[in-house]
């Protein structure tokens, strides 16, 4: 008998399972997947989520692994529209930092090994997830029926833990597709996030670590076939900048869609991360809204496990907040995919004189800063 078990090894799974045990809990992660994916579009890590990953004893290895990323610059037919500065923001780390996913799952997983060995199983293929009456019980597609008194529901949009609790979920499609693709970074930008707003639909730019920059493009369908020389031509036509094809180490093509479970919390199953609330990656505020989940969640887990205490009314309020927090994040990814939508050109012009004027008022300047990196 487990105390938690945790289906989905991504990130978050990863981060709840590290609190869990520095909580005193026992806990066991199970993770489809035999090995890391390169394709991961997650780079983002906001102050927020940074604060609560120092408290896993993590943030410093990240940071000395990822890119601090203080400002922001928007552009506009080769010219200079509005900056953000993070600077001004009250915490402990006024930047997003910038690290592919596959290094942050990296540097969980090593951390989850520390604090509790053998606790990570790969290649594990949860298949159904159901209350016995006093423990839940977990089988895998090998017919193993694993036991605990609680299960966490890290696995995903398409989560069979959310499936098997019976919680429906609502689904929202987008209109908006991408063309997104790392390269060797050619920019004198070299720390800077770039936004370009042309007419054709935005130019997204985010330096990484190791001389890498990622591109990502609004494209006007989802692109099936894509290849680097493909997504060189659109930033090329867009912006002017011309980035190594050959350099190209990450290529993928996505649409975007909303989903959002009618409740988190069903009897001993809690829904986490995407299996709760997927919103739109373009802002990069899903992988951290997972992780301040789980910050909320495991003391009230702690508090029920170890203390016998009834902790109904915190999980009620923590799924009517959560719930807040998930729909904030998504109303805020859609008016970021909005502004990137194409433009005639005097029309983008004209907004962007608005941008311009509005953002150099020093208090919606700071107020959009927060925004941006969720204070």
């Amino acid at each position: 008998m487990h105390d938690v078990i945790l289906v989905g090894g991504g990130p978050v799974g990863l981060f709840a399972a590290i609190l869990l045990r520095q909580a005193g809990l026992d806990v066991l992660v199970l993770e489809q997947r035999t090995s890391r994916s390169t394709h991961s579009r997650a780079i983002g890590i906001h102050p927020p989520a940074l604060e609560a990953l120092a408290g896993a004893g993590v943030a410093a290895d990240l940071v000395a692994l990822g890119v601090a990323i203080h400002q922001g610059v928007a552009r506009s037919a080769g010219r200079e529209v509005t900056r953000l500065s993070f600077g001004a923001l009250h915490c402990d780390y006024p930047f997003v930092l910038a690290v592919p996913q596959i290094q942050t799952e990296r540097v969980l997983e090593t951390r989850l090994g520390a604090v509790a060995p053998g606790a990570f199983r790969r290649g594990v293929t949860v298949t159904d997830v159901h209350d016995a009456g006093g423990s839940m019980l977990v089988t895998t597609s090998t017919g193993d029926v694993l036991q605990a008194q609680l299960v966490i529901g890290a696995d995903g949009g398409r989560s069979t833990v959310r499936t098997s609790a019976g919680v429906p979920a609502s689904l929202r499609p987008y209109p908006d597709t991408y063309l997104m693709g790392d390269f060797a970074d050619g920019l004198a930008d070299r720390s800077t996030a770039v936004l370009y707003l042309e007419p054709g639909g935005i130019v997204e730019s985010f330096p990484l670590p190791d001389g890498v920059r990622r591109w990502v493009v609004r494209t006007p369908s989802l692109v099936s076939a894509p290849t680097p020389d493909r997504l060189a031509d659109l930033i090329r036509a867009r912006t002017g900048v011309d980035v190594e094809i050959a350099s190209n180490s990450m290529l993928s093509a996505f649409d975007v869609q909303r989903r959002l479970a009618h409740r988190f919390v069903t009897g001993r199953t809690v829904l986490i991360g995407d299996a709760a609330h997927q919103v739109s990656p373009i802002g990069g505020q899903g992988m951290n809204l997972g992780w301040l989940d789980a910050v909320e969640l495991v003391p009230m887990i702690r508090a029920s496990l170890m203390e016998g205490r009834d902790v109904g009314r915190e999980l009620a309020a923590f799924n009517v907040r959560r719930r807040r927090a998930a729909v904030t994040a998504a109303r805020q990814a859609h008016l970021n995919m909005a502004l990137g939508r194409p433009l005639p050109r005097p029309v983008l012009s004209a907004r962007n004189a608005v941008f311009s004027r509005v953002n150099a008022v020093p208090a919606v300047h700071d107020a959009i800063a927060r925004t941006f990196t969720m204070q």
